[in-house]
């Protein structure tokens, strides 16, 4: 008998390019060769998560026709295997189009809708049968959708009524450790059908979800018999005994793992927020500190040295070495630098509000003054050249509100936002030893070693360092995780020997900065619980833990 060969396709569709997506599909369908079946990603068409777009008729409706059109198309090809939103009876699914022969010969609709974390697929998606495999070619093929395979009951189903072979299409996004989940859920529905298992993800970033790809394919006895890269699109042809089902051995990338994965999660994911939204380039205000710099890193290895302006906005208490520190960095990554002092725009303000303020002492006002400043300055900037403000707060800072609303905050897009500060100096070590795959920038040393050791500071008053206001960040991480990731109370947090007044304040800190959190910029998610998707707590909250 001839083999079964089937091209899987991990791409990086564009959110709601239609006839994009659609031709981005038509022209791997031609490039794909002598194959029988070419597999894309869950809901490819218009790409993943649609959200409420999908709930505006005309958007199914034209969906619904690039499938149609995709199928005309490629008549004369391989058979085709497509994710699309699907309209019928009144209800609309999360289904998954088989075309072949210039046809839609069969459309199968995902059973388990996810309404966990970033997942609202209840919210806009009706639930599907049961489904039953499609043949293809002469294969029977099962095709679970995603979270249809992380229950038993599907997969259950297909092997049940004569599927020879189960194939996944995901848009399953990035999160720590994710990849290992996803292939133990794999293995063990192998195990329980014993037939092989193609799994095919998306690649790219949509708003704060990453999607990493890392498709692969395993065989019924569980071995790895194909493994796509990570963070890249990517293709295989996969071969196939029709008799036996068993796949020929193929080509099995090394993924990326710890800081590295984390790294190139940062970067596709402001690349693709960048390029997708159509900004020419991005704006960075550079302090001389750890967190300014490590996004600075992370543009140009996202976009190279010629989109990244970096501008440094000294102040009075601008120490000469965050000057020098600045300097260092964009002469270490290639970029354009320019200085705007801010002092006029400071004591200007000032001097307007000096009758308004009278009798008064300074406080945090004036220090919030120069923020601003430096905030508007930078949209300025945007504004007259057009790239987009990259804002640099990291998690902790984010949790307890270490920040200005319009002016540290002020931003497009924040790509260290999910990364607690003893995060962003691990991350800066492990990007200075090493180039991660598909970076931009240098090679070597980017972060210079006195940026990461010197004691963080806002520099908006005199000798200010950020443990005056704060705990240590190891402390402050310690218990933010336990709150923020665990849920944990206050009185578990204490029992873990964390002194109870510093828990106490720590959780408070959390609560009442909400109404900043709701007014950040979005930021990509690498934890499994960021600000934004994964944790919704009111802003108006009276509850404390203790």
């Amino acid at each position: 008998m001839d083999p079964f060969k089937l091209s899987l396709q991990q791409l990086n569709p564009v959110m709601g390019d239609l006839a994009g997506n659609r031709a981005m599909a038509e022209a791997a369908v031609r490039a794909a060769g002598d194959v029988d079946l070419v597999v894309f990603s869950e809901l490819f068409i218009t790409g993943y998560p649609p959200e409420d777009l999908v709930l505006k008729p005309a958007f199914t409706a034209q969906a619904m026709d690039e499938v149609h059109a995709l199928a005309a198309a490629c008549a004369d090809g391989p058979a085709i295997a497509i994710g699309t939103p699907w309209a019928e009876e009144g209800k609309l699914f999360n289904s998954f189009a088989v075309l072949d022969g210039g046809e839609i010969i069969a459309v199968r609709h995902k059973v388990h809708l996810p309404n966990y974390d970033v997942f609202d697929e209840k919210r806009v998606f009706d639930q599907g049968p049961m489904p039953g495999p499609v043949s293809v070619r002469g294969v029977r093929i099962g095709f679970p959708i995603c979270e249809d395979i992380w229950e038993e009951d599907v997969c259950e189903c297909l092997t049940e009524t004569g599927a020879e072979l189960l194939v996944v299409p995901n848009g399953s996004p990035f999160t720590r450790d994710k990849a290992e989940r996803r292939m133990q859920v794999a293995v063990a529905r192998v195990v329980e059908c014993e037939l092989p298992l193609v799994y095919v993800n998306q690649v790219g970033g949509q708003d704060e979800l990453v999607f990493d790809g890392a498709s692969f394919v395993l065989a019924a006895d569980r071995t790895l018999a194909a493994q796509l890269p990570d963070f890249e699109t990517a293709d295989a042809t996969i071969t196939l005994d029709k008799a036996t089902m068993a796949p020929v051995q193929a080509d099995r990338a090394t993924l990326s793992s710890g800081p590295e994965a984390e790294w190139r999660a940062a970067q596709l994911g402001l690349r693709d927020y960048v390029t997708k939204n159509g900004f020419p380039g991005v704006v960075i205000g550079l302090s001389g500190g750890i967190d300014s710099a490590i996004c600075a890193a992370l543009a140009v290895d996202a976009l190279g040295a010629d989109k990244v302006h970096c501008v440094m906005l000294p102040y009075r208490y601008t120490s000469n070495e965050s000057v020098s520190d600045a300097a260092d960095v964009a002469e270490r990554l290639g970029v354009r630098y320019d200085t705007v002092p801010i002092a006029d725009a400071v004591e200007g303000f000032l001097r307007q509000l000096g009758p308004l303020f009278e009798g008064q002492g300074a406080d945090v006002t004036e220090e919030n003054v120069q923020s601003r400043v430096r905030g508007t300055t930078l949209m300025a900037i945007s504004n007259k050249f057009g790239g987009m403000v990259v804002t640099t707060g990291n998690k902790s800072e984010v949790s307890v509100g270490y920040a200005t609303l319009y002016g540290d905050m002020n931003g497009g897009f924040n790509p260290i936002k999910d990364l607690y500060k003893t995060e962003v100096f691990a991350l800066c070590r492990w990007r200075n030893s090493g180039k991660p795959k598909g970076a931009l920038g240098p090679e070597g040393v980017v972060i210079p070693d006195r940026i990461i050791d010197k004691p963080p500071t806002a520099e908006l008053r005199d000798n200010q360092r950020d443990d005056d206001s704060l705990p240590p960040y190891e402390t402050l991480d310690a218990i933010l995780r336990q709150l923020i990731e665990e849920e944990a109370s206050v009185d578990e947090i204490i029992a873990a020997g964390f002194e109870k007044d510093t828990v106490k304040r720590v959780e408070h800190l959390l609560h009442i900065a909400e109404y900043k959190r709701r007014q950040a910029a979005p930021g990509v998610k690498i934890s499994a619980k960021n600000f934004g998707r994964d944790r919704r707590y009111p802003i108006t909250n009276r509850y404390r833990d203790a």
